[in-house]
């Protein structure tokens, strides 16, 4: 039983191949056998990389069966065409479209399974890629918010920096009129005179608008900082919004770039097993000597070629046969008499009613 399902996978005539040998249907079982295994191989290869895609097991399951039936129906069809020939340069010459088609099947076979084998590996350099990114979009975003985030900053000093200065000023003021009334500077005169009184009026103005400009701009710079921890939850709101994208950055366009920064050489030699597995029914059939199903496969198909032409070289008698005694029956039509002046008789009576009818028109337009 199992062994007919592999003879029916092979591609192989089963008329032909059941009344072949043992050891001939154990040939094409084997063939079969390839092209089924191969063809589970590219499913589960198959669903594994649509897994990445989809994230859900049963479409990728379905999708990858979808893939693995067309793997399997194109391998079939590509060991079941190749013909046996007589020489090994003609049947190498039919085989090459079949083999650099088989070639490209298997890479794209084997590139899931590589990334699936090299998961660990792939993961650490996506890690890796993802933290750079991760860094990048921070100064990306902050960058973003720079631009408000320093002129913010520069108002808030300039408000501080106004009231700084007042303040000097007021203590400037201050020591003025304190070293008049002691006598130390100014007029030099120890006690509280009309000069003092100035110095002390112009102090006391000054810490009034002193007051009045603390007032205002603590106002301000209250407002400011309100705006820069405004500006500081954006910016991180904005940052932790996209860490998710960073985060699922392990799509398989990622994967396969990260393999693809691996060393070479085992995923190399990966791609060469499953190159080695798709081709192998191709190689087989062609290295294998001419067996008995070719020599009946050979044979039918000759019957038929021959009964073919035979059937077009009886048209064509036919058809030859068929024109030369058409051409001497209406040589002897041609000659009879009866019949020329028959069909005389007809014309004359034609032409005799074509110038009755148009005399009468005549008479009607006159």
């Amino acid at each position: 039983m199992l062994k007919r399902f592999f003879i029916t996978c092979s591609g192989a005539d089963k008329d032909l191949i059941y009344s072949c040998s043992n050891g001939e249907q154990n040939k094409y079982a084997g063939i079969g056998a390839t092209v089924l295994f191969t063809a589970l191989m590219a499913w589960i290869a198959a669903s594994y990389a649509l897994y990445t895609v989809f994230d859900s097991v049963y479409a990728a399951t379905f999708f990858g069966f979808v893939w693995g039936s067309l793997i399997f129906n194109l391998d079939r069809f590509i060991v079941s065409t190749i013909r046996k020939r007589d020489r090994f340069w003609q049947e190498f010459t039919q085989a090459t479209p079949r083999i650099v088609l088989a070639m490209i099947i298997a890479i794209v076979i084997s590139k899931p399974l590589e990334i699936k084998i090299f998961q660990k590996e792939i993961d650490t350099v996506l890690l890796k890629e993802k933290n750079e990114l991760a860094i990048a979009n921070k100064k990306q975003v902050a960058n973003y918010f720079q631009g408000d985030l320093d002129k913010n900053k520069a108002e808030t000093d300039s408000l501080k920096s106004a009231i700084t200065k007042k303040e000097k000023e007021v203590n400037a003021l201050y020591g003025t009129y304190i070293t008049e009334a002691e006598g130390t500077k100014g007029t030099m005169k120890l006690g509280k005179g009309p000069v003092y009184a100035e110095k002390r009026q112009k102090h006391d103005a000054a810490l009034a608008e002193l007051e009045a400009l603390r007032k205002t701009n603590t106002e301000k710079i209250a407002a400011k900082e309100k705006q820069a921890t405004t500006l500081q939850a954006d910016l991180d709101k904005k940052v932790n919004e996209s860490q998710p994208i960073i985060d699922k950055f392990d799509g398989l366009m990622a994967r396969i770039n990260a393999l693809n920064k691996l060393p070479w050489l085992p995923s190399f030699f990966i791609m060469l097993l499953f190159l080695a597995i798709e081709t192998s029914p191709i190689i087989a059939k062609l290295l294998s000597p001419k067996g008995e199903y070719d020599f009946k496969l050979e044979d039918s198909e000759m019957a038929i070629k021959t009964n073919l032409e035979q059937n077009n070289y009886q048209r064509e008698l036919l058809k030859t046969t068929d024109a030369g005694i058409y051409d001497d029956v209406y040589a002897e039509i041609r000659n009879d008499r009866e019949l020329y002046n028959y069909k005389k008789k007809k014309a004359i009576e034609m032409l005799e009613m074509q110038a009755d009818r148009f005399s009468e028109k005549q008479k009607g337009v006159m």
